[in-house]
């Protein structure tokens, strides 16, 4: 697997090596000796599948307590993710990645903890599959405000479509307001 840097060091992208014939394919998606030695040592405690329809946008969640490290992917479709750093000492403080994750690259995104995450369908549909270093704990979850003017973030909306949001990330914070982490 090819680890790749992104504007923030810690976030990565993660390409494999795709062996593929006239029959389909192989690639191991993922490695704990290679993804200790490039993103985490944390162990994955949990694993999580979830389809969405074409202009949905989950997200941006993360959980003050119990924070989780997503390695993340799509198994089908198209979606372009995001991470936030809401580490109030990191450099990188309010700056995010966006990158297009799809069944055809078959990218992954390493989100480490102390970030907000989310995605975009930008597909018909897309299933997304995610190991999380830690598990869900809906009463430390945040949703943070996904087109919040502080953040800047440019969604590849399609056709200029306000996205379907679920009612928690309608009542969002916003950026200015939200919980960090103090990292």
């Amino acid at each position: 697997m090819n680890y790749i840097d992104t504007a923030i060091p810690e976030v990565k992208i993660i390409e494999p090596t795709v062996f593929g014939d006239e029959r389909g394919f192989f690639m191991e998606t993922f490695r704990a000796d290679e993804f200790i030695e490039h993103c985490s040592s944390k162990p994955f405690l949990q694993d999580n599948h979830s389809k969405s329809s074409h202009g949905i946008l989950r997200g941006l969640h993360y959980q003050t307590k119990n924070p989780q490290g997503k390695l993340v992917r799509v198994t089908s479709g198209m979606v372009y993710d995001v991470a936030v750093d809401m580490r109030k000492n990191s450099p990188s403080f309010g700056q995010h990645v966006g990158v297009i994750l799809s069944g055809e690259n078959k990218r992954q995104l390493w989100v480490p903890e102390g970030f907000a995450h989310g995605f975009y369908v930008m597909s018909e549909s897309a299933e997304f599959v995610y190991k999380c270093t830690d598990y869900y704990s809906p009463q430390y979850e945040v949703s943070l405000l996904w087109n919040d003017l502080d953040l800047a973030i440019d969604w590849p909306l399609m056709g200029n479509a306000n996205p379907i949001l679920s009612e928690k990330d309608n009542e969002a914070f916003r950026f200015q307001d939200a919980p960090f982490f103090n990292v």
